[in-house]
């Protein structure tokens, strides 16, 4: 498929400003969010206090982004399903559940790799 329309900064500029919209309206929706907030600020702020390595910075921002991502794709997956219907369905709820169990998998993974990273500087 070819697209007709040529490059404009404009255009890029219309699809920041979207995602930005997203993410504002995620925070306004979304309590998780706020969650995930306070634990990126308190992960952040303690690699500062410890004095965390490169690589540590690295593997804490994949972790974190990790996270943010699933929380951000279960958030719209459950908003697709509402507008798919609002009625209870086994089927829908199965979609829903294994889109929160994907951050919490998230949640694991990042809990155990800020584990990795600050219990030994503790």
């Amino acid at each position: 498929m070819k697209n007709k329309e040529p490059f404009s900064i404009q255009t890029r500029g219309r699809s920041f400003r979207h995602a930005f919209e997203g993410i504002k309206d995620f925070f306004r929706s979304e309590h998780n969010a706020w969650l995930h907030l306070l634990g990126t600020i308190a992960a952040v702020v303690l690699a500062v206090i410890v004095h965390v390595s490169r690589m540590e910075i690295i593997a804490l921002t994949f972790a974190i982004g990790f996270v943010w991502i699933a929380e951000l794709f279960n958030t719209a997956i459950e908003k697709i399903m509402d507008f798919v219907s609002a009625e209870q369905h086994p089927k829908i709820r199965f979609i829903k559940d294994l889109s929160a169990a994907a951050v919490l998998v998230a949640a694991v993974v990042a809990f155990i790799t800020g584990c990795f990273v600050f219990i030994p500087k503790l």
